[in-house]
């Protein structure tokens, strides 16, 4: 195991007790609707990269030829063989050593991986490594200055400046490192790794309970539609999505 692998989903069923069981429907309609206006239509090979059991396959099994999901996690991977069959081929192994070659893949997709990178230069250089000259990847980042937080920092009910662009390190929520960006942090990463942004959204904009409560998922998810353009200028809301693009040569 490297030793910059911090998050081992081994044994942890997080199909049942993360998505099933903690009603985050909204979260995960927010994730689609994301994916599909970013992802490309056609692709010959894809991959998904911290899939696991493969969540979000169904919103690009038919953009792609061959698909991948790829992740550390042996018991999520197979999952998704036990769901999806044929349809995929999995991949074991760590991010920072992706088993993909040189300019292999034509696109590629990472979501709700970034909070457990403890080094983003050298994921996403590996990211770009394995994608094809003119091939796109969608990433997804946590972000460490939303609104909750901007608050709790300004009320000093918390020790994390959402302002400044140090990376926060949440370890009360995982030993191990809970990692949320600014986005001006990785955007900047993007640059000097070589990937180009062509767009940019912002996505769960509304993730709270209270909010869940008041105006129910339905409504919510109708809402989102309309802010994740909008509010991407602004940069605030827990998920950022970035569709960027390796130059051709």
């Amino acid at each position: 195991m490297s030793e910059k692998v911090i998050s081992d989903y081994n044994g942890y069923d997080y199909k049942k007790e993360f998505w099933e069981d903690a009603d985050r429907e909204y979260e995960d309609q927010a994730d689609r609707m994301a994916i599909r206006k970013l992802l490309p239509k056609r692709m010959d090979k894809f991959a998904d990269i911290g899939g696991g059991y493969g969540r979000l396959a169904n919103e690009y099994l038919k953009r792609a030829h061959k698909v991948y999901i790829f992740d550390y996690s042996k018991s999520e991977l197979k999952q998704a063989k036990e769901i999806y069959g044929d349809k995929i081929e999995t991949k074991a192994g760590d991010i920072y050593e992706l088993p993909f070659k040189d300019n292999e893949l034509d696109g590629l997709m990472m979501v709700r991986v970034t909070h457990h990178l403890k080094d983003m230069k050298k994921a996403l250089s590996e990211l770009y490594r394995v994608l094809k000259p003119g091939g796109v990847a969608v990433i997804e980042v946590a972000n460490k200055r939303t609104l909750p937080k901007m608050a709790r920092y300004v009320l000093r009910k918390s020790d994390v400046n959402p302002f400044d662009k140090k990376v926060a390190n949440y370890k009360e929520i995982s030993k191990d490192g809970f990692y949320n960006y600014h986005p001006k942090y990785v955007e900047e990463i993007f640059d000097g790794v070589g990937f180009k942004t062509e767009k940019v959204l912002s996505v769960s904009n509304f993730r709270s309970r209270s909010l869940k409560k008041v105006f129910g998922t339905k409504n919510l998810v109708k809402m989102e539609d309309k802010a994740q353009k909008a509010l991407a200028p602004i940069r605030f809301a827990p998920s950022i999505y970035y569709k960027l693009r390796k130059p051709e040569d």
